[in-house]
């Protein structure tokens, strides 16, 4: 084994043990997860991305959904191989890809738009077990429950966000049941130069197509012309004011969720490196802006 003097030995004994490697391996560490530990592994086969990471019942993840939804990603040919799988590991294929970030997003509108798409329509003839829904404005209730129980250091502000997720939520208009990813941060999609990828299904589960649309286009810090495209491709014909009120609503709902997905984070992970008290603040700042546009555009709730 080489490399061993960039991760920490009892971890290098662990991924060493996995029993897919041919030959010497290298590792080296996957940086930019603020919540899992993922390495990136080289033997004689090539890459593969060793990815450690538990449950949190707090984020309503569940490893063992993870690990079939991304073989069922694999198998409707929207994400990279999975090459093993036991408890608390998952090892994936590593792509030779371009990892996205936000400027990316905003270049390739139309082209994430069919990805997005093919992946609401083909994924749920592929998934198996028990349907899970993922329900943003649920998911914002719930994280309050949580963030009660555990003591935060936001507690005085839960009552608005309450407030508000019943206001986004009544903007919502109905749409067909898909299964969808609900993480499309940036750095989840990867160019390989030939087509797109999809990785990270930590969240994904049954419900509309609005948070995805409004996740990628909010955690990419979309103008209203981008949003505008990115619906038109999407759906195939020009939004009408009840979609683009939804999406906006959405967006905003979306923010709202990431910050307090830290602020539960805050209580009960550690990872090396992320300051999730910033990242609170950085999110609930884009919220706050975002909640300001929807209101100067569509009005307040009275």
């Amino acid at each position: 084994m080489t490399g061993e003097t960039r991760v920490p030995p009892e971890k290098a004994a662990i991924i060493g043990a996995l029993p897919l490697w041919q030959g010497e391996i290298s590792i080296a560490p996957l940086l930019g997860g603020i919540s899992n530990e993922s390495w990136l592994v080289r033997d004689e086969q090539g890459g593969h991305v060793v990815r450690f990471g538990k449950d949190y019942p707090f984020h309503h993840v569940i490893r063992e959904r993870e690990i079939m939804t991304a073989r069922a990603a694999e198998a409707a040919g929207f994400a990279p191989a999975v090459e093993f799988a036991g408890p608390g590991v998952m090892v994936s294929r590593h792509l030779s890809a371009h990892t996205f970030n936000a400027g990316d997003v905003r270049g390739n509108i139309d082209g994430l738009a069919r990805l997005i798409r093919d992946f609401h329509r083909e994924m749920g003839r592929h998934v198996s077990g028990p349907g899970f829904i993922f329900w943003p404005f649920h998911v914002i209730r719930d994280y309050a429950r949580t963030l009660r129980t555990g003591g935060s250091r936001k507690l005085a502000d839960l009552p608005r966000y309450l407030a508000l997720a019943d206001e986004l939520e009544e903007a919502q208009i109905p749409l067909p049941i898909i299964f969808s990813h609900n993480d499309l941060l940036p750095a989840n999609f990867l160019d390989d130069g030939n087509r797109l990828w999809l990785i990270d299904f930590e969240y994904a589960g049954f419900s509309t197509a609005m948070f995805d649309l409004a996740g990628v286009s909010s955690n990419a810090g979309f103008s209203a012309t981008e949003t505008n495209t990115l619906l038109r491709a999407y759906f195939g014909e020009a939004p009408s004011r009840d979609l683009l009120r939804a999406m906006a609503a959405m967006q905003c709902a979306s923010l709202l969720r990431e910050a307090m997905w830290s602020m539960a984070s805050e209580l009960y992970l550690n990872a090396p490196g992320t300051d999730y008290p910033a990242y609170t603040e950085e999110n609930l700042a884009r919220f706050e802006i975002a909640l300001d546009h929807y209101r100067s555009v569509y009005g307040k709730k009275t």
